[in-house]
């Protein structure tokens, strides 16, 4: 059997990018829904996202050597890749969970406020954890936040907060978030865009590689899922990745771990002019440049995309953020978890659960289905950039992706039975690397020729010179 709608899902993406409707056909999917306990279809979006971002990566090997290949892709592999920091383990033990606090001080979670409404704050970071204490006033426990948050109201609390930069959100019904300013801006927008932002000679790269994107430079200036994932799929297909971080951020390790394998950590202090340089000197070798830190912050610091599309005429520039490039919210920080309190699905979850309150998602789809939808839309660029030249930007964004999934429709099997979880050793490969022996999802899309796999075990920030 197989999943009917994950056809249709890949068929938009892919004409949404433009590319060729006759390689639609070299895609095979094994599995139907639901393949999680989820009230939205998080496996559909996991098959198709995942399929289209390995297809395109087949159009580049195609280009190059001439050869087509197939893809195929089971829904719970997919959706065991949607997953992965869940399916990480380190010398046999768990790592997903990111919090060490005691349960009294994790401050991490859903409140409810003196006008019945809730709110999230995302406190895992402990730059956050220390800010929202300072700004509400409060000691380090979570009874004391839960009484100040009492005597506020949701959006009062919403607005606090935000102001400042921290990442927090207000729990809205679908109806109040598509009546909202920002919620009618992400609807008005198509999933991704694919921009033309300067002119370029096609790149020339050999015409007899073993893998789709080898010989892709591909730099990643990105944290936690949704960013990191674009270049760990761009690795998983051959590509070579630095992966960069300033060395005063904050991180969460087992993130770390997870999405590290086929890169190179680097630490680069792009506060200093040294840094600034070093990154510089990195793009004017690269294919890809994805950055998904707050919006603005790397145009201060002159890393605009046209300014990099000066730099190297030619690159691939991907732009991801929370809320997207338009509307109140454009510049607000966000997380899977916030996007998917304020745009309703958290509510339909909790409604859908008969629990007064949020009920996330039981994956990070958001994240991940960016990550991929960032990854193909990356590569389908890439296919552009080599047939007619130029330098491209791509636009992609956590809202986006929710909008999209809650179009897709629901279904009633949030309580069914998790049989991923339970089926663990099916999607798991082993690796010994410098953190011990780790335990990661291996790639859910197989491809026919060029089987994904990453080249790298995973590594610290740190671990390698930045440079190429």
């Amino acid at each position: 059997m197989n999943e009917p709608q994950s056809k249709e899902v890949l068929s938009y993406l892919w004409n949404l990018a433009h590319n060729s409707p006759s390689s639609l056909g070299n895609v095979e999917f094994r599995g139907v829904e639901p393949s999680l306990p989820s009230i939205y279809k998080t496996g559909v979006l996991a098959q198709s996202t995942i399929a289209a971002a390995a297809l395109a990566s087949t159009e580049i090997w195609k280009f190059r050597t001439g050869r087509s290949q197939t893809v195929s892709v089971d829904i719970d592999a997919a959706s065991a890749s949607f997953r992965s920091e869940n399916y990480l383990r380190v010398n046999g033990k768990n790592r997903s969970q990111p919090s060490k606090l005691t349960a009294e001080s994790n401050i991490h979670g859903f409140y409810k406020c003196g006008d019945g409404g809730w709110i999230q704050l995302h406190a895992n970071y402990p730059e956050h954890r220390k800010a929202i204490l300072q700004n509400l006033r409060c000691d380090g426990l979570r009874k004391s936040v839960a009484n100040k948050l009492l005597t506020m109201s949701a959006i009062e609390a919403e607005n606090n907060l935000t102001s400042i930069g921290l990442p927090a959100g207000k729990m809205r019904t679908v109806e109040e978030w598509y009546e909202h300013p920002q919620g009618q801006a992400v609807s008005a927008k198509p999933l991704f865009t694919i921009t033309k932002i300067g002119e370029a000679d096609p790149i020339k790269l050999s015409q007899n590689p073993k893998r789709p994107l080898e010989g892709i430079k591909t730099i990643d200036l990105t944290k936690v899922i949704a960013g990191p994932l674009i270049g760990r799929t761009f690795a998983e297909h051959g590509s070579d990745v630095i992966w960069v971080n300033g060395p005063h951020l904050d991180l969460i390790e087992s993130l770390v771990i997870d999405m590290s394998r086929g890169k190179r950590p680097v630490n680069i202090d792009l506060r200093s002019l040294a840094g600034r340089n070093t990154l510089t000197t990195l793009v004017k070798s690269a294919n890809i440049f994805i950055q998904g830190y707050s919006p603005g912050a790397l145009i201060s610091k002159g890393f605009s995309p046209e300014k990099l599309a000066s730099i190297k005429p030619g690159i691939i520039y991907v732009n991801l953020s929370a809320f997207g490039n338009d509307g109140p919210w454009k510049s607000r920080r966000g997380f899977d978890s916030i996007v998917q309190t304020v745009s309703g699905i958290g509510y339909e979850g909790g409604k859908a659960a008969g629990i007064n309150g949020m009920k996330h998602l039981p994956c990070q789809a958001l994240d991940h289905g960016s990550g991929y939808i960032g990854a193909f839309a990356a590569i389908s660029a890439l296919q552009k950039q080599m047939k007619e030249g130029g330098s491209w930007l791509v636009d992609v964004s956590l809202a986006q992706t929710g909008h999209y999934l809650t179009s897709l429709g629901q279904q009633n099997h949030i309580n069914s039975y998790d049989k991923n979880l339970k089926n663990r050793n099916l999607y798991i490969e082993r690796v010994e690397s410098l953190f011990g022996t780790v335990e990661y999802t291996k790639p859910a899309a197989v491809l026919s020729e060029t089987p994904g796999k990453w080249n790298l075990t995973p590594s610290n920030f740190g671990t390698y010179a930045p440079s190429w």
